[in-house]
């Protein structure tokens, strides 16, 4: 479950990645949040791939305060795949 509130103080549009080995995976379309709206959902991803510590990341970009394209704020993850 991925979960984003905005404490942006301001009405907010935000989208996330997920990539695995630098290779989009899955995405959430723009989403516009209202200060203190919260947002979560499921969000699945799949290797192509087997192999140890694959870095999965999740990537936010706010449209309000990046230059589009530029990662606002970024978690990543190492998961085995067999």
């Amino acid at each position: 479950v991925v979960g984003i509130i905005n404490r942006e103080d301001e009405t907010t549009t935000y989208r996330v990645e997920v990539r695995i080995g630098g290779v989009l995976s899955g995405k959430v379309e723009l989403m516009t949040l209202e200060h203190g709206e919260k947002w979560e959902e499921s969000l699945g991803f799949t290797s192509d791939r087997t192999g140890d510590k694959q870095k999965v990341e999740l990537l936010l970009y706010n449209y309000n305060k990046q230059a589009e394209g530029e990662v606002y704020q970024r978690l990543y993850l190492l998961v085995d795949v067999q």
